[in-house]
C-alpha cells in the first residue's frame, strides 16, 4: 500500500510536541511492514543544516492564494528503505525561529496563510507524484484542508481516482480558526462555507474541514474518540463528530523503543531491564546529582517532563507538589510554556531547594534522565488525547500517577482495574486533593519494595509498540477497522 502521511512537524526534523513523535514513528513502522510511505511537511528553519543529504525536486510549486499566486519547492530526503520525506520549501513562510509562533509565544499572524499554502501543496503532491498514493492521511488543523481540496478538484474534473483520506485528531482543542476572510485563500466556492462545512461561528476552522470531509477520522486513543462526542470534551464540534460516529474510531498511540530504551540508550548512563533494576536506581542517583538535589536513593523521586499549560494540569501538579514537600520526597520538573507557570514553578523550586528542581525549556537527553531516573511520574491532565510520556515511563519502570482521562485511562493500570498487571496509579477528580492524596499512595507503595517491583515490571513488559496500531490503520487505510 502506498501512503502519504501529512504533517506540520515531523520528528526528527521539526517538533513542538507529541504530533512530531507519531507521525515520525508512524511512517518508520508502515515503511518497515512494506508498504511504500511519503511524509509531506514544511521545511523550517535549520533543517537543510542538519540534514544535508536533503536534494531539490525537479518540481516546482506555483500555487493560487487568493487573488495572488505563491511559488515554492519540494525537497526530498529518504532517512530509510520506502520512506520518502518532501520537504515543501517556502522561505517567506516556514524559515522562522518558531514553528508556529515567534517571540514570547505569540502566534505569527499569517498562520492562516501559511498552513492554507502548505495544504495546497501538499495536495498537489498527491494528486501529481508520480506514484499514486492509496491513501492521503493528514494529522490536525494545519493539514485539514487537504481532503476537501482533493475532493474538489476530482469534482471539477467530473472524473478521477478518489483518493482515500484520514483526518487524525491530536488535540481537539486546537483547531485552526480564522477570519471568514482567509476563506479567499483557498480558492474554494462558497459552497463550503457553510454551517455542515468549513464555517464555524462565522469564521473558518481548518480542523472541522478534515472532519467534514475525510473518509475516516481517528483519534489517539479508544477514550478520547468517545470523550470528543460530548459538549464537555467536543470544544463546539460534538456535534458533527455524533454525526460522523460511524467514521470515528480510537486508536491508541505507540511508542518508538527504539528510541525510548533502558539499554544501549545514549542519554542513559546505566543500562537496566525488567530482570535487573540496579541501573535505574544508579540512574536515580545520577539525575539527583545532576539537578543538584541531595543524593539519596532511599528518598521517592518524583518527575513531570511537559508543556506548562492549563491542559496539563500545572495548577493541581503545582498545588499538591506544594501540600507534599512536608512529606520526604523529592520532585523534578522539565518544560516550557505559560510565563505565569513557569514563575510558579520557579518559585516552588526557590522554597524548597533541597526537594523541588526545576528546569525551563526543552532538553531531550534530561526527558530521558528524568523518565529513567524518576520513581514516579506526574501527569494529572485536564484532558489527554493519549499521552505519550505516560507510556515512556511504564517502558523504564517509572510508575505514571495520572487522571482517569483519554489516553492516559488506556494505557496506565490502576490497582482496581486490575491487581495482578498493575502500572500506576489514577484518580478521577481534577483537583489538587485528589492528587495529593494520589501522592500518598505513591509514598506507600514506595515502602513495599516487592509490590514496587512488581509495578514496574508490569510497566516495563508493557506493549505499546507501534507494530501494534499500525495493523490497525492498515485495517483504516484498506476501508475496515471497525
Amino acid at each position: 500500500m502506498k501512503v502519504l502521511l501529512v504533517s506540520s512537524e515531523v520528528h526528527p526534523y521539526s517538533k513542538t510536541g507529541g504530533l512530531a513523535d507519531m507521525v515520525g514513528a508512524l511512517g518508520k513502522e508502515l515503511a518497515r511492514e512494506g508498504h511504500e510511505v511519503g511524509i509531506v511537511t514544511p521545511l523550517y528553519s535549520g533543517i537543510r543544516e542538519k540534514f544535508p543529504d536533503l536534494a531539490p525536486m525537479d518540481w516546482r510549486l506555483d500555487l493560487p492564494l487568493g487573488w495572488q499566486r505563491v511559488q515554492g519547492e519540494i525537497w526530498t530526503l529518504n532517512p530509510e528503505p520506502n520512506v520518502t520525506i518532501f520537504f515543501i520549501r517556502q522561505d517567506g513562510y516556514f524559515a522562522r525561529p518558531g514553528l508556529y509562533s515567534g517571540p514570547g509565544g505569540v502566534d505569527y499572524p499569517d498562520n492562516a496563510q501559511r498552513y492554507i499554502f502548505f495544504a495546497k501543496a501538499a495536495a498537489n503532491l498527491a494528486r501529481y507524484l508520480p506514484w499514486q498514493p492509496d491513501v492521503v492521511h493528514v494529522h490536525d488543523w494545519q493539514a485539514g484542508l487537504v481532503p476537501i481540496l482533493l475532493q474538489h478538484e476530482r469534482l471539477q474534473q467530473g472524473s478521477g481516482h478518489h483518493l482515500r483520506t484520514c483526518c487524525t485528531i491530536h488535540n481537539l482543542a486546537y483547531h485552526g480558526v480564522f477570519s471568514a476572510d482567509n476563506y479567499a485563500l483557498t480558492n474554494l466556492p462558497l459552497d463550503y462555507l457553510n454551517p455542515h462545512g468549513i464555517e464555524f461561528y462565522g469564521q473558518m476552522n481548518c480542523l472541522k474541514a478534515g472532519i467534514a470531509y475525510s473518509d475516516v477520522i481517528t483519534t489517539v486513543s479508544p477514550r478520547y474518540a468517545r470523550e470528543i462526542t460530548t459538549p464537555e470534551f467536543g470544544c463546539g464540534l460534538d456535534a458533527l463528530l455524533r454525526k460522523r460516529q460511524s467514521s470515528l474510531i480510537g486508536i491508541l498511540n505507540g511508542v518508538d523503543y527504539d528510541e525510548w530504551k533502558t539499554s544501549q540508550n545514549r542519554h542513559l548512563r546505566y543500562s537496566y531491564s525488567d530482570r535487573n533494576l540496579a541501573g535505574k536506581l544508579k540512574n536515580k542517583l545520577a539525575l539527583q546529582e545532576e539537578l543538584g538535589l541531595p543524593v539519596n536513593g532511599e528518598i521517592p523521586l518524583f518527575g513531570s517532563v511537559t508543556r506548562l499549560a492549563d491542559q496539563k494540569g500545572l495548577d493541581i501538579e503545582i498545588a499538591a507538589v506544594t501540600e507534599m514537600v512536608s512529606s520526604p520526597m523529592q520532585f523534578v520538573l522539565l518544560g516550557s510554556g505559560s510565563p505565569a507557570y513557569e514563575q510558579a514553578c520557579r518559585e516552588l523550586a526557590a522554597r524548597h531547594p533541597s526537594q523541588v528542581a526545576v528546569k525551563i525549556g526543552f532538553d531531550a537527553g534530561l526527558s530521558h534522565r528524568i523518565e529513567a531516573g524518576c520513581d514516579f511520574y506526574l501527569m494529572p491532565s485536564k484532558f489527554e488525547p493519549c499521552g505519550l510520556n505516560q507510556m515512556y515511563s511504564l517502558r523504564y519502570g517509572t510508575i505514571p500517577i495520572v487522571r482517569a482521562t483519554g489516553g492516559l485511562d488506556d494505557s496506565v493500570v490502576d490497582v482496581a482495574d486490575n491487581a495482578e498487571q498493575a502500572t500506576g496509579i489514577k484518580f478521577e477528580e481534577y483537583s489538587s486533593r485528589a492528587l495529593a492524596k494520589a501522592i500518598r499512595k505513591a509514598l506507600v507503595l514506595f515502602s513495599e519494595p516487592k509490590l514496587l517491583r512488581h509495578y514496574r515490571r508490569n510497566g516495563i513488559q508493557a506493549d505499546f509498540s507501534w507494530e501494534r496500531a499500525v495493523k490497525k490503520y492498515v485495517d483504516i487505510y484498506g476501508g475496515s477497522g471497525r
